[in-house]
């Protein structure tokens, strides 16, 4: 299109675009046609397409998406391609995931293996910043889980499609306050345990008389808070 043809009052074109109307019908036809194709394609590759996507399914759902977006709205292109590619896309994810049953290893390389961001109430900041997770987004985590005191976390694994898996102690255990900052009248609530203190930065905690002067040992932070156990 020359730019003389362009005119900001030319209606038909801004919305029709340089199509005849009764593409409007074909396009209808052509979205249900590729619909199906869509549903079959994730039909096919399993029940986990309809929950949460790894790593191989959401590039397989990406591809599928830009292949089709050519074909829906270009009048010249037929839908043909589009059933090679979807065969082409849901026959490599179904091998990826057979052979990812059968070799555990290849499955790591390929859907990655799960990190321990928490262990016994310390966060795992080297682990953290591996997995580029912050210590905010972390503790975020635990507040929607109704956890208040990080030493009451035993194990977080982040697992290989991205999700939280959390793994309480049964029982109170001192450690790290997770209530925000700003929220000095909440924090002011929970109740301390006595001769106990944990680092400030990753939660592990010591139990001595007075505020320690050391380093933490687990993650090298000199700032230490009074531990809770609530």
């Amino acid at each position: 299109m020359k730019p003389e043809d362009i005119q900001i009052t030319d209606w038909v074109r801004i919305v029709l675009g340089e199509v005849p109307w009764i593409f409007l019908l074909e396009v209808v036809i052509r979205i249900a046609i590729i619909y199906f194709i869509l549903m079959f394609a994730m039909r096919a590759m399993g029940k986990r397409m309809s929950s949460m996507l790894s790593r191989t399914e959401m590039a397989a759902l990406v591809s599928l998406a830009a292949a089709n977006g050519v074909a829906l709205m270009d009048p010249s292109r037929g839908v043909l391609p589009i059933v090679i590619i979807a065969a082409v896309v849901v026959g490599v994810e179904r091998f990826i995931a057979w052979r990812s049953t059968q070799d555990a290893n290849f499955e790591r390389v390929v859907m990655d293996d799960m990190d321990i961001l928490v262990k016994d109430g310390a966060l795992q900041l080297g682990v953290m910043e591996r997995t580029r997770i912050t210590r905010e987004r972390l503790l975020a985590q635990f507040r929607h889980e109704d956890i208040f005191n990080l030493g009451k976390v035993q194990r977080t694994y982040m697992e290989a499609n991205g999700s939280f898996t959390i793994l309480q102690y049964p029982e109170e255990r001192p450690g790290l306050s997770i209530i925000p900052e700003i929220d000095q009248e909440l924090r002011q609530e929970q109740k301390t345990e006595p001769n106990t203190f944990a680092c400030a930065t990753c939660g592990y905690v010591e139990k001595q008389a007075q505020k320690p002067q050391t380093t933490c040992p687990n993650c090298s932070s000199q700032e230490w808070s009074p531990a809770v156990v609530s």
